[in-house]
């Protein structure tokens, strides 16, 4: 008995001892590459100029998700035999740097960046990437595509709108990578493990730069690769074989954060009748997100973003307990989820009032 105690604890540091391996290789690179792109951005003029709908008060590089990309996919190269899927979200996610690099050097149109994140998806999807929520019938399946199309195009665009603040769509997507990760440990998924402790790593990396005061910004490059490899890492993921409503709810609590305020305006400026069209959307760029009306509430930009942190992290702790809790549980901890969402609610819409003043 001993014996066998004795070399599980070898396993599980063993496996310790990887998870900080690869997370400090990935922290590290970024942690290198950043000044290097910073230095590339300033010198060939790539910059978010600053105007009336941004914070910001000079010019920025924004090839910051640069080196997030190259740190991530590097990584993965030296320590991975890669799966179908796991070629699916780097090929996928190269797609979609792509189309952002291109955007943030000359600027595209909202129908190319769609068309974009669609040919993503599709290649996500050839490589078996897809949700399995329905019935395996011809209508489950064609649902099953639909939804995955608005699940990685959804999550992908809502990072990007949160990237409007020094530091939050990167700080954000390293606690719900982490989430993901502890989740990944319980539910025994090691290879996924790895996966977003190394995005976790490539996110803390580079915050050191991006924390207020910014000295490089993501850019649309990075705020999209970002969103999507989410999304993708969210759909891979084998959270409760046995439990549906596990299956689904997990991911959703844990991108909760990103999720609601994506639906919060969409619905709101839909009533309001700022868009009209998939178009439309994905263009608006007013300042009418969560972080832009806790702001308005009187918060520092600093404040702002660790109390979003805060929040982001209490859902994250509640997908984590949502895998070990029984049926009562699980309708406890999305109630909980439910609660922090129905808080925030009230502040966007006090933001709201205090905007019209």
């Amino acid at each position: 008995m001993k014996h066998i105690l004795d070399s599980i604890q070898l396993f599980l540091s063993g496996l310790a001892l990887r998870w900080l391996f690869l997370f400090a290789f990935a922290f590290l690179t970024t942690l290198f590459l950043t000044p290097v792109m910073r230095l590339v951005a300033a010198r060939l003029k790539i910059l978010d100029l600053p105007d009336e709908r941004k914070i910001h008060e000079k010019p920025m590089p924004k090839l910051g998700g640069l080196a997030i990309y190259i740190s991530y996919v590097l990584v993965i190269f030296l320590n991975f035999a890669f799966s179908i899927e796991l070629k699916g979200v780097i090929i996928g996610g190269t797609i979609i740097l792509i189309i952002g690099l291109i955007d943030d050097l000359k600027g595209l149109s909202a129908s190319w960046k769609l068309g974009g994140q669609l040919v993503a998806t599709l290649v996500l999807m050839l490589c078996g990437v897809k949700l399995n929520i329905l019935p395996d019938i011809w209508w489950g399946n064609v649902g099953e595509i639909v939804l995955t199309f608005l699940w990685i195009v959804g999550i992908t665009n809502a990072v990007n709108f949160f990237d409007g603040m020094d530091g939050l769509a990167t700080g954000l997507t390293a606690i719900c990578s982490l989430s993901f990760f502890f989740v990944a440990q319980i539910t025994g998924q090691s290879y996924l493990g790895y996966i977003t402790i190394v995005l976790a790593g490539s996110c803390l990396g580079f915050l050191k730069f991006n924390f207020k005061p910014a000295s490089i910004f993501l850019g649309d490059a990075g705020s999209t690769f970002l969103g999507f490899t989410l999304g993708g890492v969210a759909i891979m993921g084998g959270w409760a074989e046995n439990n549906p409503k596990v299956a689904l709810s997990l991911p959703i609590l844990i991108l909760g954060i990103f999720i609601f305020d994506m639906t919060y305006i969409t619905i709101a400026r839909i009533l309001r009748r700022r868009v009209k069209t998939f178009k439309e959307w994905i263009e608006y760029t007013g300042k009418d997100h969560l972080h832009h009306r806790l702001v308005l509430l009187g918060f520092t930009e600093t404040q702002t973003v660790l109390l979003i942190y805060l929040i982001a992290l209490c859902l994250g702790i509640g997908g984590i307990n949502l895998k070990a809790a029984k049926d009562l549980g699980i309708y406890l901890e999305l109630l909980q989820g439910l609660c922090v969402l129905t808080i925030i609610v009230i502040l966007m819409l006090a933001g709201r009032e205090l905007n019209k003043k």
